[in-house]
């Protein structure tokens, strides 16, 4: 039996922008991004056709919106600081628990849109607006409850220590869904909260 050599290091696939999984991510946001592309045009569409006659009466509350859009923005910090510290050489519980910090954030995001919509006046009947309204969330939500569960992992792995500077492309990958996740909500934000009240100015 022939003997591993192990001084030089378990052998490494594809890093960084090299990595399929890197290409994959990038194909996978490119058609997930699409559908909320037509979703937010359907939404320009009728507004530009009907224009303030179109909005309900009680427009979607920026009370809870805002905190959970910095809730949001702060879980990509904490992402892109755990997986900057992986690249620099840091591994293991420090990664893991800024990938973490981020996990607890997006469920924060998950638990504050849940409370919105339990006080909500607008139903999904309650018009196109409401239907826009509430399938924008919903489609986000879903994407945003399968960033968690790949948080989840990966903060688990890193705890473990399945990743350093070299073996990093997993939590780069996550990290970019987690990043279409943010900019996504930033766009339904501003269509359904802001421009509503800019019509109305």
């Amino acid at each position: 039996m022939t003997a591993i050599d192990q001084s030089r290091g378990l052998p490494v696939g594809s890093m960084g922008r090299r990595a399929n999984g890197w290409w994959g991510m990038i194909t996978l946001i490119a058609t997930e991004g699409a559908l909320f592309v037509y979703l937010l045009f359907s939404y320009f569409y009728i507004a530009v056709q009907h224009g303030r006659e179109w909005l309900p009466p009680d427009l979607p509350s920026l009370s809870l919106s805002i905190p959970n859009t910095v809730i949001l923005l702060v879980s990509g910090v904490a992402v892109w600081r755990g997986e900057s510290l992986l690249i620099a050489g840091r591994r293991g519980p420090i990664v893991a628990i800024h990938i973490l910090a981020a996990l607890v954030l997006g469920l924060a995001f998950i638990s504050l849109e849940g409370w919105e919509w339990s006080m909500e006046k607008l139903t999904p009947a309650s018009g196109s607006f409401g239907s826009l309204y509430f399938m924008l969330g919903a489609l986000h939500l879903a994407h945003l409850v399968i960033g968690a569960l790949i948080l989840a992992a990966l903060a688990l792995w890193s705890a473990l220590g399945y990743f350093d500077a070299r073996r990093s492309a997993p939590v780069s990958i996550g990290a970019l869904y987690w990043y279409f996740v943010i900019v996504v909500w930033l766009a339904v934000f501003f269509t359904l909260y802001i421009t509503p009240r800019l019509s109305l100015g």
